[in-house]
């Protein structure tokens, strides 16, 4: 059977010499794996490039009553990004929340409001010319509502990290700023939740050391989780923010 539907792509990996398996978050289906065959030969060129993280793709799939790997039948890009591909802070962004948001979503059913936001963010992330330095830290502060663990205060986020750090949780680590530093952060997260726009981190250290508290919030309720690849490469793009 074949469906039509949007999807946004997450990852991909190698199959065999010219195909890959892609893991694309689908308005209709949820987060589903396609065989995409042809895809890494030489000619036509640039097809590759369609399946780079966040793309707006759309599908006509095909679908399996038991689930598990399917193929796509047609696949063309149905919003191509202005300046996300050839602007390496903001590929960097993207390539980091891919990971996050790969990881998090594990759903094989329908979630609109969900697919909205993330179509959506991305279209907005990819018109802004500047002002996007907290950009990461809004998102992933946004998305934690639609997983069902989103902070109403920058206390929530700051407590029960500090609360995890002191106990020794093995999913929190001991990365990142000491216990004492997280009433300073406090209002510079209660701003990005409420007042983004007006929202001053006074430098890309500080939005460093945001990200690394907000992620270990993530840890506390996304269940293996683990550490996050592309952080290290975020991290550089943030210092120069």
């Amino acid at each position: 059977m074949l469906i039509k539907t949007r999807g946004i792509v997450l990852s991909y990996l190698r199959y065999r010499e010219t195909s890959i398996i892609a893991r694309v978050y689908t308005e209709r289906l949820g987060l589903q794996s396609y065989i995409v065959n042809g895809v890494r030969k030489a000619k036509p060129p640039g097809r590759i490039a369609l399946f780079q993280p966040f793309t707006l793709l759309d599908l006509v799939a095909y679908t399996s009553r038991n689930g598990g790997l399917t193929r796509l039948s047609e696949y063309r890009c149905s919003e191509p990004f202005r300046t996300l591909p050839y602007d390496v802070r903001k590929s960097s962004v993207a390539l980091f929340l891919s990971e996050i948001v790969g990881r998090v979503l594990q759903e094989e059913e329908e979630n609109e409001p969900l697919f909205t936001f993330l179509h959506d963010a991305m279209l907005r992330f990819d018109q802004q010319e500047a002002g996007f330095e907290n950009f990461a830290l809004e998102f992933l502060l946004q998305l934690s509502h639609y997983l069902g663990f989103g902070p109403e205060t920058g206390e929530e986020i700051t407590s029960q990290v500090a609360f995890a750090s002191e106990g020794g949780n093995p999913s929190v680590g001991s990365r990142g700023p000491a216990a004492l530093r997280f009433r300073e952060f406090e209002e510079h997260f209660d701003a990005l939740l409420h007042q983004p726009a007006a929202a001053a981190i006074p430098n890309g250290r500080v939005r460093r050391e945001l990200l690394d508290v907000l992620i270990r919030y993530y840890q506390l309720h996304v269940e293996h989780l683990g550490d996050i690849r592309s952080l290290a490469v975020l991290s550089e793009v943030l210092a120069e923010l």
